[in-house]
């Protein structure tokens, strides 16, 4: 919602599609454009078109098949991925869009909702450097950093690696919370003092 207004709001015609109508509406009331019913409808004519689902399977769906945005987008458009997948959907993905004259660019964020909100995400993409550098301008009306990492599926394997650092980090905060509790400190003031 907040990557496709930044869109938007950048001088962008945009089309959205989301599987529930009433959020694709939501956002139409909120910062014009249009809503398609299908991943096809959306991507007819367009150029460039971004997606951002829940996993490998939803990104399939979206993308393949009659009603898939690959049915609707002409030869030379470039599709970018930004789900956090497998890098193996990724290559596939781009193998499918290459035997019908299209690009893809995976192109996992990091940020969260706020880095979303502020356009302050960091994207990490995946693919050919002539798409890459084609959809990096665009990107940059949602992100604060839009780098190619290599080939198709390098943008995931990047935010897997982005992901163990978090995950790392969290264990290593609970554990440090942990012991403090047990060793009888106030943890607020404690946190107060490290941060």
């Amino acid at each position: 919602h907040p990557m496709a207004g930044h869109l938007a709001r950048a001088g962008h015609h945009v089309t959205v599609y989301n599987r529930t109508k009433a959020k694709a509406d939501a956002w139409v009331g909120e910062f014009g454009g249009r809503a398609a019913t299908t991943p096809r409808a959306a991507a007819e004519g367009a150029g460039f078109v971004f997606a951002c689902v829940g996993n490998d399977a939803d990104l399939r769906a979206v993308t393949l098949g009659p009603d898939g945005a690959f049915a609707g987008m002409e030869p030379g458009a470039i599709f970018v991925d930004h789900t956090t997948a497998s890098a193996d959907v990724a290559r596939q993905l781009a193998e499918a869009a290459k035997t019908l004259g299209l690009r893809f660019v995976d192109a996992p964020v990091s940020g969260g909702e706020a880095g979303a909100q502020n356009g302050a995400l960091t994207v990490m993409c995946g693919g050919e450097l002539a798409a890459f550098e084609a959809v990096r301008p665009l990107a940059l009306a949602f992100a604060r950093a839009v780098t190619l990492m290599g080939a198709s599926g390098a943008g995931q394997l990047t935010k897997m690696v982005n992901q163990i650092c978090i995950a790392g980090l969290i264990q290593g905060l609970a554990e440090a919370v942990a012991f403090g509790q047990k060793a009888g400190l106030d943890m607020n003031q404690v946190l107060d003092v490290i941060g």
